[in-house]
């Protein structure tokens, strides 16, 4: 019988199998250790020298090395050299191109796939896919999606957990939880999925919802549902909600995590607790870019400018790079804090960096230097990196509003509207907002105009806008039809309503709208406190006034400077000066308005010496004095006569604080030497203003001549201040009573005759009091009163008497116009 041997493998076949097997167990090794980077390209040298290629398997853990490493470009040399592929080297290929952003070459090698080989797909390869369909490609993943449908994949955990990211990315949220819904299991990286889905939406509390049943079904979340979840909490504000995850992520070891952590960084900032937010901080070992860079924006949203600037060049000394985010927050509180060398220092960065060009950083640099008051730079920068893009234009329009400069902020919207880019609501708000500056009516209403016709007119932000805008132009009927035609009013709302009768002496009708307001339920803010205050102050109401301090109490509201100083300047102008002071003495935390209303409260009542003491209180508490400072110090040397004293505090105005005397400045120092008798060293003082005087300097002159009776030196006082402002009835006031003084009744009639011809109106007088609690209001010799007829009947009487007493009138100041007094 002959036995037939079986063919044997030749030596060097079983050789170069054996060596492939031996490559291939160093490659798992290394796979699952560190050890990879060093070790892939010698084994890979060492499989082609032993033609160790062909083995499929040793092939493929190569693929999957190279795919680990990121190294494309090797992976892809390997891949297309491959004799033979199985479906595994096409899952291999298609998932690294999908986990390493190349989208569009896992597509490209997905088509080839069905192409060139016959196999179905597996639940890995549909995965990678679908992870591959980005926004512009949801169709191709639908397909997809029919593809699993047909092998029944769609509810394998991989291939529905992709289909949920896909549908989510999209906001087809609808199809990401049928997805959700149709898998039999759900992990970790499922629940994220649909959670950060519906984060992303804005649905937050749905995605709280879905975090709260995955706990329910004993699903533990891992690091990146934690984070998602902390997200979701920040975007509602919900710190209660946040703060129960801190404790669980802090219990477990996803407490340490670095995204978990700068999501809970993210949160205290956004719920307004930067101080927990940076112990946080300090205490997290593994701090990465994303760390720094949401406690530097963390600190400019709360408007801690200043900790943001030390925190970013921290960042900096730690060997951190800045990125764009970065760059843009800490370029954002340069702005807010006018710190133009360190603006300049980011912008050099941004270049070095090449970041200049990116669109948060072109728009935070026009922000930065418009703010800075650097509009020329500003410009520059817009007119080289500006490209169709709203933001630009909205940075560059609201920098020249915020400069008053109505004539470039309509250039540069008329060339936005040329350019055909939109306007939207920060647009139209920052016009508004130079028109009601300049009060130009006109403009105002063809703003609104424009906002009616793109359909923003219903937004609140548009309408607190449009109320403050016609408020400040003397329409106030505008602005509160505007007000009526808001629906779900907010509180920015009211508040611009409440400050518009405030600002045009309306105090009763803002004060009814403060009981509506009430009424409707919403809750006052500072904000409100402040315009209500402003109005009692207006009105000299105390009644009011103790009213609504009473309700700033009971709110909380008392600790806000704003709140405070209001209060303090409604005390002072309601004559209860002493009130006044302790609640000054209670405030915690003075700031410099503070301190002005104090020293100016006493310079206007006349009390010169508290109002120098309260300054030398303000400079030993080591708080910086600012222009309106020393307004008040000037007034009140010049009510006590202190005339070296006042000339003193002149002069280091600019060499010790570097203040650019005003025209309230010079007025002051002029009335300060005209009451002490030195008119010649007045009129003297006035010729050398380096800023051409305004009328008010002249008036004050003038008011000094009418003291001591000087004609000669008060017509030239008259004459300058008409030929600034021609239409001033001062000056004529002022000077008749200088000739009714001295008996010049023929120069009296002249200056009356002049008014006449020019058309000036001396405006009446008013005056006010308040009794059983309602404010009486009365104007020279009108009979608008109800009881005028009674009041004059009195008044009558009582003059009557003090003639039978020998009372004489005097007359050295008679009114200038009979009728207006």
């Amino acid at each position: 019988m002959n036995l037939v041997r079986p063919l044997s493998r030749a030596p060097s076949s079983i050789a170069s199998s054996c060596q492939a097997r031996s490559l291939a167990q160093t490659l798992l090794s290394c796979l699952a250790g560190g050890r990879l980077r060093r070790l892939l390209p010698a084994a890979h040298a060492r499989a082609v020298v032993s033609e160790g290629l062909g083995d499929l398997f040793l092939a493929n853990l190569l693929l999957r090395g190279y795919s680990k490493l990121g190294l494309l470009h090797d992976a892809r040399h390997l891949f297309d050299g491959m004799l033979h592929r199985n479906l595994v080297s096409w899952s291999s290929a298609i998932s690294m191109y999908a986990q390493h952003g190349g989208d569009e070459q896992a597509l490209v090698l997905f088509a080839a796939f069905r192409e060139s080989f016959d196999e179905v797909p597996n639940e890995f390869l549909l995965a990678s896919v679908l992870r591959a369909c980005t926004q512009s490609r949801v169709h191709f993943g639908e397909q997809v999606h029919g593809t699993a449908l047909k092998l029944g994949l769609d509810v394998n955990i991989y291939v529905g957990t992709a289909l949920i990211n896909l549908y989510a990315k999209v906001a087809c949220m609808d199809a990401a939880m049928r997805a959700f819904h149709a898998l039999p299991a759900k992990n970790p990286v499922t629940w994220t999925a649909v959670i950060t889905g519906y984060s992303q939406i804005g649905q937050c509390g749905l995605a709280l919802d879905l975090f709260q049943k995955m706990g329910v079904q004993g699903v533990r979340p891992d690091r990146f549902v934690l984070a998602s979840a902390v997200s979701a909490c920040s975007a509602l504000a919900f710190l209660k909600g946040g703060r129960q995850i801190h404790g669980y992520a802090y219990r477990s070891a996803a407490g340490m995590d670095a995204s978990v952590v700068n999501a809970l960084i993210d949160l205290y900032c956004k719920c307004s607790r930067p101080l927990v937010a940076r112990k946080l901080f300090d205490r997290t070992e593994n701090l990465n870019l994303v760390s720094w860079t949401t406690m530097i924006a963390g600190y400019m949203q709360n408007s801690l400018h200043a900790e943001a600037m030390d925190m970013f060049w921290q960042m900096c000394q730690a060997g951190s790079h800045p990125d764009v985010f970065a760059c843009t927050s800490i370029l954002t509180s340069c702005g807010s804090l006018e710190a133009i060398w360190q603006g300049r220092q980011i912008h050099a960065h941004a270049i070095k960096a090449n970041l200049e060009t990116d669109n948060y950083i072109k728009n935070a640099l026009i922000d930065m230097y418009a703010k800075c008051g650097h509009l020329t730079v500003a410009r520059a920068v817009f007119d080289a990196l500006a490209h169709d893009d709203a933001v630009s234009y909205n940075a560059m329009i609201e920098g020249y509003s915020r400069q008053g400069d109505l004539t470039e902020a309509l250039h540069i919207f008329h060339r936005m509207r040329y350019c055909s880019i939109r306007p939207n609501l920060l647009t139209f708000v920052s016009l508004l907002g130079v028109s009601s500056f300049q009060s130009a009516v006109e403009l105002s209403k063809q703003i609104h105009g424009l906002i009616i016709r793109s359909g923003t007119s219903a937004d609140l932000y548009i309408g607190s806008a449009l109320i403050d805008a016609y408020s400040k132009c003397s329409l106030v009927d505008d602005a509160k039809a505007v007000f009526l035609l808001m629906h779900n009013r907010d509180m920015a709302i009211w508040n611009a309503m409440i400050f518009g009768h405030a600002q045009n002496e309306q105090g009763e009708e803002a004060v009814k709208l403060f009981s509506q307001l009430r009424a409707s339920g919403v809750t006052p803010n500072d904000f409100t406190f402040v315009a209500l205050v402003t109005v009692a102050s207006n009105l000299a109401s105390m009644f009011h006034g103790q009213q609504f301090h009473a309700q700033i109490i009971k709110a909380g509201a008392d600790s806000n400077p704003h709140v405070s100083n209001a209060l303090i300047d409604m005390y002072a102008k309601c004559g209860f000066i002493k009130e006044g002071w302790l609640l000054f003495e209670s405030t915690c935390g003075k700031d410099v308005v503070c301190w002005n209303s104090m020293i100016s409260t006493y310079a206007q009542h006349g009390h010169a010496e508290e109002a120098l003491r309260v300054f030398q209180l303000m400079r030993e508490a080591g708080v910086e004095s600012n222009y309106v400072t020393f307004v008040g110090v000037l007034a009140a040397c010049a009510h006590a006569g202190l005339v070296d004293e006042g000339l003193h505090h002149f002069n280091l105005m600019k060499t010790k604080y570097g203040i650019e005397p005003g025209t309230e400045h010079y007025a002051s120092v002029v009335n300060l030497l005209g009451r002490s008798g030195k008119l010649h060293s007045a009129k003297e003082f006035i010729e050398r203003i380096p800023i051409k005087p305004a009328a008010a300097v002249w008036r004050s002159l003038l008011s000094a001549c009418r003291l001591f009776g000087n004609v000669e030196i008060g017509r030239y006082a008259a004459e300058m201040a008409l030929l600034v402002d021609p239409s001033d009835s001062g000056p004529y006031v002022l000077l008749s009573n200088i000739y009714a003084s001295k008996g010049l009744w023929a120069d009296v009639q002249k200056l009356r005759l002049g008014m006449d011809y020019t058309g000036t109106m001396k405006e009446p007088g008013y005056s006010w009091i308040e009794v059983m609690k309602e404010v009486h209001t009365f104007i020279a010799r009108g009979t608008e009163h109800p009881q005028a007829e009674s009041i004059y009947a009195v008044l009558d009487e009582l003059t009557s008497l003090l003639k039978d007493f020998g009372y004489l009138p005097d007359t050295s100041e008679l009114p200038l116009l009979g009728d207006n007094g």
